[in-house]
C-alpha cells in the first residue's frame, strides 16, 4: 500500500536516439522485464526505407513516456527522469510529466531544466496580490 500519483506527458528527445544509441538502455522497451521498473520507457518510432537490398526497418527513439502501471507511486519519478538524461548525453529534452496525487491540491510537474530533472510545483496567488482588482 502506499500514496498513489497519476501522470501523464513525455520529453520530446531531440535530435532522436538511434538504435545504437538505446538497444542498450534500461528505458528501451524490449529490455523492460517487470511491471513497475523503470517507470518510464523510450516511445520508438519505425519507418520502413526502401534500399537496393529491399526495405530497411528504421527505428528511433523520440520520446521519453511513462508507462501504464496500475497504482503508481511516483517516489524515486525525478531520479529516474535523471537517469534518462544522464543516458543520453547531447541531447534536448523538451516536455513535461504532469503529476496528480491522491489528495486534491496534490499536483506537480516534473521539467527538465539545464540538464537536471526538477520537481516544480503550482503557486496560488490571490488576485489582489498580484495586482488584479
Amino acid at each position: 500500500m502506499g500514496y498513489i500519483t497519476h501522470v501523464t506527458g513525455e520529453f520530446t528527445i531531440t535530435p532522436p536516439l538511434t538504435w545504437n544509441e538505446y538497444k542498450d538502455s534500461e528505458f528501451a522497451p524490449h529490455n523492460i522485464k517487470n511491471s513497475w521498473e523503470p517507470s518510464l520507457a523510450l516511445r520508438v518510432d519505425e519507418d520502413s526505407v526502401d534500399t537496393d537490398e529491399g526495405p530497411l526497418l528504421r527505428r528511433k527513439a523520440t520520446a521519453l513516456v511513462m508507462r501504464e502501471i496500475d497504482e503508481y507511486r511516483a517516489y524515486h519519478l525525478i531520479e529516474e527522469v535523471q537517469r534518462a538524461v544522464d543516458a543520453f548525453p547531447g541531447r534536448e529534452w523538451s516536455g513535461r510529466l504532469e503529476c496528480e496525487g491522491e489528495e486534491n491540491a496534490d499536483i506537480w510537474r516534473v521539467v527538465i531544466s539545464d540538464g537536471r530533472a526538477v520537481r516544480v510545483e503550482p503557486r496560488i496567488v490571490w488576485p489582489e496580490e498580484d495586482g488584479s482588482p
